[in-house]
């Protein structure tokens, strides 16, 4: 179950607003965009919680090389340069809004998928989207903290596990296995081995926003 649904309503709503205002002052006047959702709507969509892909489907995704998915990190380009999905690119969260990503944002061609090292910002950029009505656009839930926990590093179900979960286990080994296997630093210096080379969206110098656990 989601544990975004047991937050009180008003309090889920205020964790994705109150940076996600920062993130539009961040941006210069006139590369902003008139919003479409009202406050009622964006509570509704944070709270039905369809904007989630899973871990184990975007592993399966990156290993069958599915060209109809980008997966797009939304933190600092430092961050995305020590570690990144394969075939990923970068637009940091504070660059959403800048129209040289729109093409890439506000298209119906491919299914975004925003991750971040948890799911606030990722979530945010999503918001973004959704408000300026752009259509495809996802979140890996959990972020790149679950991914290490269930792809990246499983662990094996105690012996009177039910069989699924041994199922699920293998399946994610198997997944790991294909993906390089080993540590998030591990795997940063090979993305080729199940993505080829990874574009990287350039931007003009401006400010970053840092690191951390959203």
């Amino acid at each position: 179950m989601n544990k975004l649904r047991e937050i009180n309503p008003l309090l889920l709503l205020a964790m994705f607003l109150i940076p996600l205002a920062l993130v539009i002052a961040a941006v210069p006047e006139n590369t902003t965009k008139p919003y479409k959702l009202t406050v009622e709507q964006l509570l509704s969509e944070l709270t039905v919680g369809s904007q989630y892909f899973s871990s184990d489907d975007i592993a399966d995704l990156i290993v069958k090389k599915d060209p109809s998915i980008q997966l797009i990190d939304v933190r600092s380009e430092s961050d995305f340069k020590k570690y990144h999905l394969p075939g990923a690119i970068n637009i940091p969260l504070t660059d959403v809004l800048y129209n040289e990503n729109e093409e890439v944002l506000n298209q119906d061609v491919k299914t975004n998928v925003f991750y971040s090292n948890g799911t606030v910002d990722a979530n945010q950029a999503w918001l973004i989207c959704t408000q300026l009505g752009y259509k495809n656009n996802y979140v890996l839930q959990g972020g790149l903290n679950y991914w290490a926990e269930s792809i990246i590093s499983p662990k094996k179900p105690g012996d009177v596990a039910p069989n699924d979960e041994f199922a699920k286990y293998d399946y994610r080994k198997a997944m790991s296995s294909a993906l390089g296997g080993g540590s998030l630093e591990a795997q940063s210096a090979a993305p080729a081995q199940s993505g080829g080379s990874v574009p990287v969206i350039q931007k003009k110098a401006k400010k970053k926003k840092g690191g951390g656990g959203c």
